[in-house]
């Protein structure tokens, strides 16, 4: 029976010695160039990785409520999943809201609902990631603002956003303007953080979304760090040097439950990336050659059938993501592939990294497989499979230019239709699914959205509208499309436009205004 990995290559029945394989410069110590071995000198051995448990539905005061729990269950990090219409920069009450308002993720219209999610939540002792890209810059500004209310200023702040609009147009669909105007706008929110807040992680840049959509382990680590050689590129085109902002870049893979080969992929994102910064950029700075992440298990391999089998996939996918040095993780909930978690079932998922962190060996010691002959094996077939990709991306003139020919889009495609025909013929087993049927599910009950969220927002909505200072609101938009039509910080004012209770959808339409939308070029 012969074996292939994710990537597509023939597992050796035996490994062995690889020739010419020199120790020092492929791997080098923990915590130093070329960082194969980890970030960090101690890695986990000090202390473990941040727990993370992406939570958001409904309402800002029902995620409040389950951000509490979270953290009396001892969550570190809090992970905030907004619903659709937030993510595409629209109001509640917006036309193409209706239906969306509250499903996937948490609804925030305004400052007003900010204030709500967070409530009680000490911004200076948790760390916030925030899943959100074209409108990236107006949840970080009413995140500040509603920590500035706490008394906390922006130096204490500590977090993520993701504002990986790139990978929206390779594999996700929630991009709002045009390429060149959203780089444009990630490098304001470098610039900005900079001065403003110094500790917080500017940018994510994901493959975990390429990953659900079929990408290999290969093609995701080649296309998100393509993504991230052309972010670094348009800050230090807008005049930023690239120590200055490089050592907040971080990213997010994904972690499946194919164990060596996913922990080689993650071996050699790092080292591909100390190269590319150190060779290409010229960074001087070992921070900004650091290739630090945050990973989530692999939704796309969790089924609605025997969903309790979930809780094992995700295990052994937190092992891998722990076992491949990743700096923070969130830890799916078994029954995600059914409906939004119920508290159980994320409670049940924090606690699987919980007994990682503290039943296991894993934390003991640096790297556990370096030196394995399989996984050192596979870590050069990552990376050269991955460089050559990368090459391609640089052939098209960069990650924007390819994305703009559809290369990235189309390669995944490729992959996800060959991972699709092999689950339907049973040569890929998924347990419970294609093989090893129950012979009848066991109910369950998943959580219900409330649908009258809707109109509770909405609700909201015309209250603040009727209650603001409409002029200060005119004059902050106006102000915010003035810096857009030139070239001054947009932050700025659009922290100005928030604070005066301007809604993130009028945000978001006053740039839409002054940059148009992507429209790609498939839908002519």
């Amino acid at each position: 029976m012969s074996h292939q990995t994710e990537s597509g290559w023939d597992f050796e029945p035996v490994y062995g010695p690889l020739d010419g394989f020199e120790p020092a410069q492929k791997l080098g110590e923990p915590g130093q160039y070329p960082f194969t071995r980890g970030v960090y000198p101690t890695m986990y051995t000090q202390r473990p990785w941040t727990m993370r448990q992406y939570a958001g539905f409904g309402t800002a005061a029902e995620s409040n409520q389950r951000y509490h729990q979270l953290i009396d269950a001892g969550t570190m990090g809090l992970s905030v999943a907004f619903d659709l219409p937030t993510q595409m920069g629209y109001d509640s009450d917006a036309e193409l809201a209706h239906g969306e308002v509250g499903k996937v993720g948490v609804a925030i219209d305004s400052i007003d609902d900010m204030r709500v999610l967070f409530d009680k939540i000490p911004l200076d002792q948790v760390s916030t990631s925030m899943t959100i890209n074209a409108p990236g810059a107006v949840l970080l500004l009413l995140y500040q603002l509603v920590a500035e209310e706490q008394g906390v200023s922006g130096d204490k702040l500590t977090g993520t956003i993701q504002n990986d609009v790139l990978k929206e147009y390779i594999a996700r669909g929630t991009y709002i303007y045009p390429p060149k105007e959203s780089l444009r706008l990630i490098s304001d929110i470098f610039g900005y953080c900079r001065d403003e807040l110094p500790r917080w992680n500017t940018i994510s840049i994901s493959g975990y979304h390429m990953a659900e959509a079929g990408a290999t382990p290969a093609q995701e680590i080649a296309f998100t760090l393509a993504d991230g050689i052309e972010y670094v590129r348009a800050a230090v085109a807008a005049g930023l040097d690239v120590d200055a902002f490089a050592p907040r870049l971080s990213f997010f893979f994904v972690a499946r439950t194919t164990l060596l080969e996913e922990v080689a992929k993650f071996r050699a994102a790092r080292r591909i990336w100390a190269q590319v910064m150190r060779d290409e950029f010229g960074a001087k700075n070992p921070k900004s050659m650091m290739l630090r992440f945050h990973t989530q298990t692999a939704g796309v391999q969790l089924t609605a059938q025997q969903p309790e089998v979930n809780l094992v996939r995700v295990a052994i996918q937190g092992l891998a993501a722990v076992l491949g040095g990743t700096q923070s993780l969130h830890t799916n909930s078994y029954d995600e592939a059914i409906a939004l978690p119920t508290e159980k079932a994320a409670r049940l998922a924090l606690r699987t990294q919980q007994v990682l962190a503290y039943e296991t060996d894993v934390t003991a010691t640096v790297d556990p497989f370096a030196g394995s002959y399989v996984v050192e094996s596979l870590t050069d077939q990552v990376e050269a499979a991955a460089r050559e990709l990368m090459d391609q991306v640089e052939e098209y003139g960069g990650a924007v230019a390819a994305i703009e020919k559809g290369f990235q889009k189309q390669e995944i495609e490729r992959s996800a239709y060959k991972i699709a025909l092999q689950i339907d013929s049973g040569e890929r087993v998924v347990v419970g699914q294609n093989k090893f049927r129950a012979a009848e599910e066991e109910p369950y009950e998943p959580l219900q959205v409330d649908p009258a969220i809707e109109a509770q927002q909405v609700a909201r909505l015309a209250k603040l509208r009727a209650e603001r200072d409409q002029a200060a609101v005119d004059q902050a938009l106006a102000d915010l499309q003035a810096a857009a039509r030139g070239n001054d910080n947009c932050l700025y004012p659009m922290k100005q436009a928030l604070k005066a209770r301007a809604t993130v959808g009028e945000v978001c339409d006053a740039l839409r205004e002054v940059w148009g939308v992507y429209v790609p070029a498939d839908t002519f």
